[in-house]
C-alpha cells in the first residue's frame, strides 16, 4: 500500500528553505525520498510509521510534497514558499543623540536578524550588533539635523525611523 500524507506542519516556509517540516501520515516507514515539487528535501528522518521530519529545500510558489517508499508514492499536499519580508523598525531608543555621534541606539523592530547594514541617513552606524530578530544595538555616527535610520538585511531595506541630532 502506498504511503498516505495527512498533514504538513507548517505548510509554508521561507523561499530560502532550511526550515523543518513535520509530515504526518501512514505508511511512511522506509521512505526513500521526500520531494518538495521536484526538489528533494535537504534531509529527512523517519520518526515512526506516521511521521517524518524533513528540511525544506529552497523554492518558490506553491509546490506539492510527496513521500516515496518501496510501496509507491504518497498523495500530495501543498507547501507554500513565502517571499522574504523586509525588516521593520518600530522604534529607536533614544530617538535623539549628540551631533558628535558615538551614542548607543537600540533599534526595535521585526526581521532584523542577518542585518548587513545600519544607516543614519546615508552614513553607516559606527558599529552595530544584532541582538536578535527584534533588536539591534547601533552606535550613532556624527551627524546633524533629522535623518532616517534604516536597516538592510538579505530580505531588503526597512522603512526609515527618524533620528534627531542635537
Amino acid at each position: 500500500m502506498s504511503p498516505i500524507l495527512l498533514a504538513l506542519v507548517p505548510s509554508q516556509g521561507p523561499a530560502t528553505g532550511g526550515n523543518p517540516v513535520l509530515l504526518v501520515g501512514t505508511g511512511l516507514t522506509g521512505a526513500t525520498a521526500v520531494l518538495f515539487g521536484t526538489a528533494p528535501a535537504l534531509s529527512f528522518t523517519v520518526q515512526f510509521d506516521g511521521a517524518i521530519t524533513a528540511v525544506a529545500p529552497p523554492g518558490t510558489g506553491t509546490v506539492q510534497v510527496t513521500v516515496v517508499t518501496a510501496s509507491g508514492t504518497s498523495n500530495n499536499l501543498s507547501y507554500a514558499y513565502q517571499a522574504p519580508v523586509p525588516p521593520t523598525i518600530l522604534a529607536l531608543v533614544p530617538p535623539v543623540g549628540l551631533a558628535m555621534g558615538g551614542l548607543p541606539v537600540l533599534i526595535v523592530g521585526h526581521g532584523l536578524s542577518g542585518a548587513t547594514s545600519v544607516l543614519f541617513g546615508s552614513t553607516p552606524a559606527s558599529n552595530f550588533t544584532v541582538l536578535g530578530d527584534g533588536a539591534i544595538l547601533a552606535v550613532s555616527p556624527a551627524g546633524s539635523g533629522t535623518v532616517s535610520v534604516t536597516v538592510t538585511t538579505p530580505a531588503g531595506t526597512s522603512g526609515g525611523a527618524s533620528y534627531t541630532y542635537l
